[in-house]
């Protein structure tokens, strides 16, 4: 096994478990069998988010795996995210410990802005995604990205998080809050496959000493299907990554995931399928060579399938993308 990859040490010393779980999309039953199934795999990092309205089913597999004495809350890397209906800076504190109630923990080990664009607050913390007549957002009267930050940093004081971070942010975003930061992010979580490469943003961030987070590492091929396009490539099916997973008897998925850990990302494979969530973190006990990775890397085929959500603030000066 080769160990140097299991984790990632952030800025602030403390180690990042490189493969976690993620859960977007995952109902509240569905997501109690993934986390249940990953910790039973050795996963140590679970991802999730108040938006993605599972945070109190994972808190119910949390407690009985650390009340059983099956794992030590010490062990665990817990992610969740601030909802871009609470980036007021009132709102922040109230909101994480909303999601550390919901969790059953005192403090997360990362505590993420999920999204550079903020959202109206209507007082319905359940309305995380407010819309105008003509479905896009509902964008907040004034918002303030610095502001909302130092609102987070309070956070890592008050012990609430140990770490700090940002999702879906531009490199001159990160570059803004690194500018102003007591406590940097540590990573920026955003979409990154081998048809979205990331590699002007990760090289900025990494000057930065700010790490990837790869969300859909290998293509997202459960995405809902109105954000599908007829014409999008399938990574699992990218013949190069299928040559490379005969050679070493793995599957196209740990291919991928591999891939992304040599480049230097932490990887959040989501899935709901015992099967599956085992096999994404058995990722460890092979290695591509310098050719296999140029190969990948010289894949052409550029697409992201999550700039929707670029589209869905189109007109806001901190659209990311």
């Amino acid at each position: 096994m080769d160990d140097s990859l299991t984790s990632v040490t952030l800025s602030n010393g403390l180690h990042m478990p490189s493969v976690g779980l993620g859960t977007w999309q995952s109902p509240k039953e569905e997501v109690k069998t993934a986390v249940r199934a990953a910790l039973d795999a050795g996963y140590r990092h679970i991802d999730t988010a108040y938006n993605y309205k599972n945070e109190d089913a994972i808190g119910e597999v949390l407690q009985e795996y650390i009340k059983s004495g099956k794992v030590k809350r010490e062990d665990l890397f817990i992610v969740t995210k601030l909802p871009m209906i609470h980036m007021e800076p009132t709102l922040v504190k109230r909101s994480i410990e909303l999601s550390l109630k919901k969790l059953q923990l005192d403090f997360v080990d990362l505590y993420l802005i999920h999204f550079p664009v903020a959202l109206s607050y209507d007082g319905d913390d359940e309305n995380t995604f407010p819309r105008t007549e003509d479905g896009k957002w509902k964008i907040a009267e004034k918002s303030d990205l610095l502001e909302t930050w130092k609102a987070m940093e309070e956070l890592v004081d008050l012990g609430l998080t140990k770490s700090l971070g940002v999702s879906n942010f531009s490199i001159s975003q990160v570059e803004r809050i690194c500018k102003i930061a007591k406590h940097k992010p540590v990573t920026n979580q955003v979409e990154c496959h081998i048809y979205w490469p990331q590699n002007e943003l990760f090289e900025a961030c990494k000057k930065l000493g700010v790490t990837i987070t790869a969300y859909a590492p290998i293509g997202s091929p459960g995405r809902p299907d109105r954000i599908k396009k007829e014409d999008d490539p399938i990574a699992m099916e990218e013949p190069i990554i299928q040559k490379i997973a005969k050679k070493y008897g793995k599957t196209p998925a740990q291919v991928l995931l591999r891939n992304l850990l040599q480049r230097g990302m932490i990887v959040i494979p989501k899935s709901v399928t015992p099967e599956r969530i085992q096999s994404n973190i058995k990722v460890f006990d092979f290695n591509l060579t310098k050719e296999e990775m140029d190969e990948i890397g010289g894949i052409n085929v550029k697409r992201s399938f999550f700039n929707f959500m670029g589209n869905m603030c189109e007109n806001h000066q901190e659209r990311p993308f």
